[in-house]
């Protein structure tokens, strides 16, 4: 039973009191844009009916259904709601109602580890370092004098890997390494609290978010670090966003520099840093998929998404380019928001994804480019096993600018350079070297 608004958790009334729920027209049109409507198992529940049951102080049913959880945060609903209701935020506040223990799946239990050791996955600092030792010396065999730069005083560029990338994923770390190493880049990672995915705000634990979004503060501060790249995982540059923003708002003194992954590749591309050969991608037909929380979202909340910036960067890359129907504004998203790709929730996001599946099949794209981990994964692995006669690839945006890299050598001295820094890191980080 619900609590009569009268008693209402005075936090909670005060949040829902942010949202006019009163202008709600009931007209269905967050419903009809919304993927979650029709999802098996979830007969009779859609956006529409959410939105009344808030507005009638109902939130305990709202809090204890899947139906914030199968929320993906595309934005979709917010973008028409004639009442400019943000409705994924108020899906992202219910489940922050959810007691700890009940959030679905591994999403709490990876916050809880990226909160203790500072990735979702709990993998040790030795580990982790170890990793990078070896797959750097792998790369150099293909890039001489390329080495991992770990916690470099004065760096240019921060960037933070993923946690599925250093646990298992393991080369798709080189396509970023190698635009690094191509445009002659002064970067560096973190050795701790270096995870790109930010489980918190798919948890809606606020206290996390802003955690996360401290220490990556704290670590630009120490480090003397100039820039960062905003994490690739859409929600993961989101979340870190928001966090930032919230620190901001507390003292304008937290505020350190950040570029979004599309300028910064741009920057290159525009400024000459890295040369490109379109040849490599010849004979294949691409499109572009808008992340939700790179586009739409963002947008909506902080004033600028990235909707061009992606195509300036793959017709630099390609010379066969063909939009999905519908495209940016009004993509459709891939059914991964939201921590849709790790939750319990397989058959439920292979639902969201049909729209996205419909589209790709109609564009009579090969070759289908994303922006951010989660969309790629959903795309690449979770469509094709419910949807099985996709026939596409899915590559990130920045593995389509490393493939048509044209890496100019380094000269002797770079190297010699670079390999007498990385002998000295490694030491220094008590990493056990090869001869």
């Amino acid at each position: 039973m619900s609590t009569p608004s009268c008693f209402m958790n005075p936090e909670l009334r005060s949040f829902l009191e942010r949202f006019d729920f009163s202008a709600c027209m009931v007209c269905g049109s967050c419903a009809n844009g919304c993927p979650i409507t029709g999802t098996p198992g979830m007969a009779g529940w859609d956006t529409r009916k959410v939105m009344r049951l808030l507005a009638n102080g109902m939130t305990d049913e709202v809090v204890a259904s899947n139906f914030p959880w199968l929320c993906t945060g595309c934005g979709r609903c917010a973008g028409v709601c004639p009442a400019g209701i943000d409705i994924p935020s108020v899906m992202a506040h219910m489940k922050s109602l959810r007691p700890r223990e009940a959030v679905p799946g591994s999403l709490h239990k990876g916050m809880a580890n990226n909160l203790a050791t500072g990735n979702n996955l709990a993998i040790s600092r030795e580990e982790y370092l170890g990793g990078m030792y070896d797959l750097g010396r792998d790369l150099a065999e293909e890039c001489p004098g390329f080495h991992v730069p770990v916690d470099k005083k004065g760096a240019d560029i921060l960037f933070f890997p993923n946690s599925k990338e250093v646990y298992g994923d393991f080369e798709d770390q080189f396509w970023w390494w190698k635009i690094f190493y191509a445009a002659r880049e002064n970067w560096t990672v973190p050795s701790t609290g270096w995870e790109a995915v930010d489980w918190a705000l798919f948890t809606g634990n606020y206290d996390g978010n802003r955690e996360l979004a401290r220490r990556k503060i704290e670590y630009m501060r120490s480090n003397a670090i100039k820039t960062m790249i905003m994490p690739d995982c859409g929600g993961g540059s989101y979340g870190c966003r928001k966090g930032m923003s919230s620190l901001v708002a507390e003292n304008p003194d937290n505020a350190v520099d950040f570029v979004y992954l599309y300028d910064y590749l741009l920057k290159l591309i525009r400024e000459g840093r890295i040369r490109l050969d379109k040849s490599v991608h010849k004979g294949r037909r691409f499109t572009f998929h808008d992340s939700c929380k790179h586009g739409r979202e963002l947008a909506a909340h902080y004033g600028k998404g990235y909707f061009e910036e992606p195509r300036e960067i793959v017709a630099a890359c390609v010379d066969d380019f063909v939009e999905l129907t519908p495209t940016r504004e009004k993509n459709f998203c891939c059914g991964a928001g939201g921590g849709m790709w790790p939750m319990p929730f397989e058959q439920e996001s292979a639902w969201h994804a049909r729209y996205k599946y419909q589209q790709i099949k109609d564009s009579g794209a090969d070759v289908v480019v994303v922006g951010c981990s989660n969309c790629r994964d959903q795309i690449m692995r979770r469509i094709p096993k419910f949807y099985p006669d996709c026939t596409y690839e899915v590559k990130y945006i920045w593995q389509l600018v490393a493939e048509a890299l044209v890496i100019e050598p380094w000269d002797a001295e770079r190297i010699a350079v670079a390999e007498a820094e990385a002998r000295e890191q490694w030491e220094r980080l008590g990493v056990e070297q090869e001869e």
